[in-house]
């Protein structure tokens, strides 16, 4: 199966797992929560899901790679205890409790999650010393003498033998008692997580254009050559940073991520064409409704694979703009919600400033423990901060009156509105102006069916769309093909080339 199936599928078992009875006890005992074994080729995203997942499932996520630990940190150190059995003294060897079991415990304490998943990476491709405690691990879901919390899952990774030369193969008894789960390298799946993700578009229209390179490993005589999905992504971040900063990516930057010397290079002079695409095609025109009429008049003659780039350019633009507008939207509706709260707390005269910091260092708490979960997203994180900074410079003077401080908020509040008033009309308006650009260049053509599928797939676009609604989208998506025929358009459009 591809990650996305078992991410599901994984989804699934936590639910299952976690669910109990009307006395408070698990349906499923302990003793039969086998644990998950993740098996696939490095860098498909096996760690990237143990974060969504315990997100969704609103659970707690304690992560390892094995490989990083002795078997003193995995078991506890050992120290002498003196026991009495039958009236006959002697010294018997204890353990300390396991660092890994440990940090269990603190992260239920940090964050006040009492259920979880333990995920182990790389358990496959620990050192000899260490192998026997791993397959007691997976047996008896124990470090030493110490147990893994109840509530907790266990979810391992490995890699097949072909990929790690330090794969240890494990026994018929083990294997029986967990349950495995192979993943291949899915494109598809890869470019779902991408734009959930908002990873750089030219990356995705590269893809598009060139699947094969998705993901590659060759060992021959000049070494080991591969392309992963990592690889990929950790990319995408480094553009653009770049690109913000005005720094150039190269033929060498591009090798650094995708270790395969033909698609790096390849990769590198797609870019440099992407963005001579960008360039020459002003977005910021379109969006604004601005197009000059020899834009059309290209567009006639252009090859597939810049009419292609035109729109994942066209599209990252107009997602842009619509995260803006949505990012305010969510902020303001988060700073109603903080001030009806608040205003609810006062006193019919008002309330002075001492009050207002009090609440903003209740939220500011409240923000400090989901952190420590280690499962906000970019997006969380950069939304909790916003949120926090407005509120800090809303803070009354403590000598005013508490009332009149109130009114300073409420003013300071409607600006936050006006704004977001402002962005969603911005982003209706380019919504509209990119259709009506795809319309008279391109019409009801494969171009129209691969740009209304962006839009649908793209998690932002399509919030947007179903809180406030796009006729133009609505007219497109019910009159043209999208789904299963896009692929088959693609490969017609890729042979007439």
């Amino acid at each position: 199966m591809n990650i996305r199936e078992a991410k599901e599928d994984i989804i699934h078992t936590v639910r299952a797992y976690l669910s109990k009875n009307q006395y408070g006890q698990y349906r499923i005992p302990r003793n039969r929560q086998r644990p998950i074994l993740l098996m696939g080729p490095p860098g498909i995203g096996k760690t990237q899901i143990m974060a969504q997942i315990a997100s969704e499932c609103e659970i707690g996520l304690v992560s390892y790679t094995i490989t990083h630990h002795t078997r003193q940190s995995a078991v506890g150190l050992p120290y002498i205890e003196e026991a009495t059995f039958d009236g006959i003294s002697g010294s018997v060897t204890r353990y300390t409790m396991s660092e890994i079991i440990y940090s269990i415990y603190r992260y239920m304490e940090d964050t006040g999650r009492r259920e979880g998943i333990l995920f182990i990476d790389e358990i496959n491709c620990v050192s000899e010393t260490l192998a026997p405690t791993m397959l007691q691990f997976l047996q008896n879901k124990t470090f030493g003498n110490q147990a893994v919390p109840e509530g907790w899952i266990i979810v391992t990774a490995g890699n097949p033998a072909e990929f790690n030369k330090s794969v240890h193969e494990f026994d018929f008894v083990t294997l029986d008692r967990v349950r495995r789960i192979d993943i291949s390298a899915d494109l598809d799946a890869f470019r779902a997580y991408a734009r959930e993700m908002h990873l750089h578009p030219f990356i995705l229209s590269y893809l598009e254009l060139s699947p094969k390179n998705f993901y590659l490993t060759e060992n021959d005589v000049d070494g080991l050559s591969f392309v992963t999905a990592r690889g990929w992504e950790d990319l995408s971040y480094l553009v653009r940073a770049y690109e913000e900063l005005g720094i150039g990516i190269s033929e060498e930057v591009v090798k650094q991520f995708l270790q395969h010397e033909e698609t790096a290079r390849d990769v590198a002079v797609y870019y440099n064409l992407y963005q001579t695409y960008r360039d020459q095609y002003d977005i910021r025109k379109i969006l604004n409704g601005r197009v000059a009429p020899e834009m059309y008049a290209r567009l006639l003659h252009a090859p597939f694979d810049e009419r292609s780039s035109l729109v994942s350019l066209l599209t990252d633009g107009l997602h842009q703009d619509v995260l803006k507008a949505m990012e305010q939207d969510r902020l303001t509706k988060d700073l109603y919600a903080f001030l009806k709260d608040y205003r609810q707390e006062l006193p019919e005269q008002g309330a002075e400033g001492g009050r207002f910091r009090t609440s903003l260092e209740a939220l500011r708490k409240e923000h400090a423990k989901e952190e420590k979960t280690g499962l906000l997203t970019p997006a969380d994180k950069k939304h909790k901060a916003a949120l926090v900074s407005r509120l800090d410079s809303w803070i009354p003077d403590p000598a005013g009156e508490g009332q009149a401080a109130f009114s300073m908020m409420q003013e300071q509040f409607n600006k936050e509105t006006g704004l977001r008033r402002d962005l969603l009309n911005l982003a209706a308006d380019a919504m509209s102006h990119a259709f009506s650009f795809m319309d008279t260049a391109f019409g009801e053509s494969p171009e129209m069916v691969i740009f209304v599928t962006e839009l649908t797939m793209d998690p932002v676009i399509s919030l947007y769309i179903a809180e406030y609604g796009s006729e133009d989208y609505e007219k497109y998506s019910s009159s043209l093909l999208i789904g299963s025929r896009r692929a088959d358009l693609l490969r017609e459009l890729d042979k007439s080339e």
